[in-house]
């Protein structure tokens, strides 16, 4: 819906969403309720566990984070399920910080949604959204066809990938086939499939 900043900021702290998601662009407000769906979990589980993973076995110093809030006050705010400060920005953000103010921060180097009911929002203003922003990498998780779709993201504009530029030598197929695995078995076993994978 149409608001300002104002009106966002008080929806947010409205008791009935509080544990609601949100975001705020270019005057729009969308506010997500937390996802429930079983799928939606477990994808969200497999994905960062692989990045971690791959990160640990390659040496890639990391920072996750997990529904962290990112906040340009009164133009943009967003709370990605997934975010990642990687390489020498790993430590950009001092622990104890409360909402990432982007105007003191730089944005996150990856960030991820997991969509199972959100997809066309995802894949249109989120991503202009994280455009904006300067996110180097934006990642959607479709839950429903098991897919990864992966986009780099420079001058404001993004382009469809095929390997992770944040973390060279991550094939999004890999993620895909993790995901598709994680539907058939448990994931122990998607896990030390995927350490077979990194450690090629």
């Amino acid at each position: 819906m149409t608001a300002s900043w104002d009106d966002y900021v008080q929806i947010l702290d409205a008791s009935p969403v509080q544990q609601a998601k949100g975001y705020y662009y270019k005057g729009h407000v969308r506010i997500e309720r937390a996802p429930v769906s079983f799928d939606h979990g477990k994808d969200h589980v497999v994905i960062i566990f692989a990045v971690n993973l791959f990160a640990a076995l390659k040496g890639i110093p990391i920072t996750g984070l997990d529904t962290t809030t990112f906040r340009k006050t009164g133009l943009q705010e967003c709370q990605p399920d997934v975010a990642y400060y990687i390489g020498n920005q790993a430590q950009a953000v001092p622990s104890g910080t409360g909402i990432v103010n982007l105007n003191q921060y730089p944005a996150p180097n990856l960030v991820i949604e997991v969509a199972r009911s959100s997809l066309l929002d995802d894949l249109g203003t989120k991503r202009a959204l994280y455009e904006e922003l300067g996110v180097s990498e934006y990642w959607v998780v479709d839950v429903q066809n098991t897919q990864v779709l992966a986009y780099t993201i420079a001058d404001q504009g993004s382009k469809r990938i095929q390997e992770s530029q944040v973390f060279s030598g991550l094939a999004i197929a890999t993620l895909e086939s993790a995901l598709q695995r994680s539907r058939e078995t448990d994931q122990s076993q998607v896990g030390a499939w995927l350490l077979q994978q990194f450690q090629v």
